[in-house]
C-alpha cells in the first residue's frame, strides 16, 4: 500500500509511569517537589552568579548555562507529566508530540556537549594552570557555549526529520511519559531497521562519544596530578569529584536508552525519569554544597 493511502495519525496516548490512581498520586507528588527544585535550585544558582563579581571565572559561566540548560531540559516533559497524572485521557496531538521531541533533544544534546566543555575547563584549570586565562578567555567561553547550541539543534533536526517523515496510520499509543524517538518510530507503518540504526548512530553515539571524553579528560587530570596534592589540587578534585556525579546520572542512562536499536524493556520509562528528572535536581544540590564560593555567595544574596 502507497503512504499516500493511509490516514495519518493526528494525536497519541501517553501510557505514563502507572495506570493505578494510588500511584499517579504518589508520583504526582514526588515529580511536583522535584520540578520545584529544579527551577528554585537552578534559578538560584543563576541569579547568584550573574550578581556575585566573584563568581566570574569560565567555570561559573558554564556552571549558570548548566543550570539554564536543565531548567529548560525538565521543563519540556514534567509539566506535561504533572498534568498527564491527574488526568483521565492522556491524549497529547502528533505536532504538540514532535515538538516535545525536538526541544528534549535539542536542549538534551547540549547538555551533553556542555558538560564536555566542563570537563575540558577542569582540565585546563588543573593540568594547565598557567595558561588557562589564555585558553578559556571570555570569548572562548562564549564560543564554546553556542557550538553546544549548535551542535545540540543540528542532533535534533535530524532526529525530527528522519521521525516526521514516516508514515503513521495505526497504534498510536506510547508507552512513556513523553514522546521520545524510540517509541514514536516503533508506531510507523513502514519498516523501520534503516532509521533505528540511524537514530542509534546519532543519539546513542553522541551520548558514549561524549561520556568517553569525560572519562579521558578526569583520567588525565588524575594522572597529572598523582603525586603532588597540595590543598588546591584537592579542592579542584573535590569539584570534578562532583561533575562526575552529574555525569554518571546524566550519560549512563542516555546511553542505555539510547544505544539499543530493536530492543525495548517495560522499565526504560522508568529510567528516562533519572535523566530528565533526577539528574536536573542533582545538579543545583552537588554544586551548592561542594562549593564554598557558591554557598558563601548564596548567604550573601
Amino acid at each position: 500500500m502507497a503512504w499516500g493511502n493511509f490516514s495519518r495519525v493526528t494525536e497519541f496516548i501517553l501510557l505514563g509511569l502507572s495506570d493505578t490512581r494510588e500511584l499517579q498520586v504518589l508520583f504526582f507528588t514526588i515529580f511536583f517537589l522535584a520540578y520545584t527544585m529544579v527551577l528554585l535550585g537552578n534559578l538560584l544558582i543563576i541569579v547568584t552568579v550573574r550578581t556575585d563579581p566573584k563568581l566570574s571565572s569560565p567555570m561559573y559561566f558554564l556552571l549558570c548555562n548548566l543550570s539554564f540548560i536543565d531548567i529548560c531540559c525538565t521543563s519540556v516533559t514534567a509539566p506535561r507529566m504533572l498534568v498527564d497524572l491527574l488526568s483521565q485521557r492522556k491524549a497529547i496531538l502528533f505536532e504538540g508530540c514532535i515538538a516535545q521531541l525536538f526541544f528534549l533533544h535539542f536542549v538534551g544534546s547540549s547538555e551533553m556537549f556542555l558538560l564536555t566543555v566542563m570537563a575540558y575547563d577542569r582540565y585546563t584549570a588543573i593540568c594547565k594552570p598557567l595558561h588557562y586565562t589564555a585558553i578559556m578567555n571570555r570569548w572562548a567561553c562564549w564560543v564554546l557555549v553556542c557550538s553546544c547550541w549548535a551542535g545540540g539543534f543540528l542532533h535534533s533536526i535530524t532526529q525530527t526529520l528522519l521521525t516526521i517523515q514516516l508514515p503513521f496510520c495505526g497504534p498510536n499509543k506510547i508507552d512513556n511519559y513523553f514522546c521520545d524517538v524510540q517509541p514514536v518510530i516503533r508506531l510507523a507503518c513502514t519498516d523501520i531497521y534503516v532509521i533505528e540504526w540511524l537514530m542509534a548512530s546519532n543519539s546513542g553515539l553522541i551520548s558514549l562519544g561524549c561520556f568517553l571524553v569525560l572519562v579521558t579528560s578526569y583520567t588525565l587530570i588524575l594522572v597529572s596530578i598523582r603525586g603532588r596534592l597540595t590543598q588546591g589540587h584537592w579542592k579542584a578534585l573535590s569539584t570534578c569529584g562532583s561533575h562526575v556525579v552529574v555525569v554518571t546520572l546524566f550519560f549512563v542512562p542516555c546511553i542505555f536508552i539510547y544505544l539499543r536499536p530493536f530492543r525495548t524493556f517495560p522499565f526504560d520509562k522508568y529510567v528516562c525519569v533519572i535523566y530528565t528528572i533526577f539528574s536536573p535536581v542533582m545538579n543545583p544540590l552537588i554544586y551548592t554544597l561542594r562549593n564554598n564560593e557558591v554557598k558563601e555567595s548564596i548567604w550573601r544574596l
